[in-house]
C-alpha cells in the first residue's frame, strides 16, 4: 500500500498530481463535458466524435479507454453487427463535472488577461481597449 502525500504536487503519490496526470488533457475535459450534458445519458462513439471538434478517432478511443479504466465512464456494448458501443458518466465521473466547471469559469474570467500578457511578453501590439473583454465577475 502506498502512502498519500497530500498537498505535495512534486510527489508522484500526491492525489492531486495523480488526478491531473489522468484528466489534465483538453480531450478528457471536453469528453466529460459532452457526456455530462448528454440526455438520456448514453452517447455513442460517433456522436461523441461529432460533438468534440478536432478530436481524432484514435484520440477519442484512447481518452475513453482511460476514463473507463479510471471508473469515470461506463461502457456498454450492444451485441449487434457491427457492435454499438455506448458511453456514459458514472457517479464518480458526474462528480468531476463540478470541478471542471469551476475551471471553465476561471478560464472565462482570466483568459483575456493571460492572452494580453502573452502578447506583451512576445513583443506584440496589445489589443485596442475597445476590443478587450472585461473579466467576468463571479456573481455574473
Amino acid at each position: 500500500m502506498t502512502t498519500s502525500k497530500r498537498g505535495d504536487l512534486f510527489n508522484p503519490l500526491c492525489p492531486t498530481r495523480q488526478l491531473l496526470d489522468r484528466i489534465g488533457t483538453k480531450w478528457t475535459s471536453l469528453t466529460v463535458k459532452v457526456l455530462a450534458e448528454s440526455t438520456p445519458g448514453e452517447v455513442r462513439f460517433a456522436e461523441l466524435r461529432r460533438r468534440i471538434p478536432g478530436i481524432s478517432q484514435k484520440m477519442l478511443s484512447v481518452t475513453l479507454q482511460s476514463l473507463v479504466h479510471d471508473g469515470l465512464v461506463a461502457r456498454r456494448v450492444e451485441p449487434t453487427v457491427p457492435p454499438r458501443v455506448h458511453y456514459q458518466l458514472t457517479a464518480l465521473g458526474r462528480s468531476l463535472d463540478g470541478p471542471l466547471g469551476a475551471l471553465r469559469t476561471w478560464a472565462e474570467q482570466h483568459m483575456a488577461a493571460i492572452e494580453s500578457d502573452n502578447r506583451h511578453a512576445d513583443g506584440l501590439p496589445q489589443e485596442p481597449e475597445h476590443l478587450r473583454q472585461e473579466p467576468l465577475r463571479p456573481s455574473e
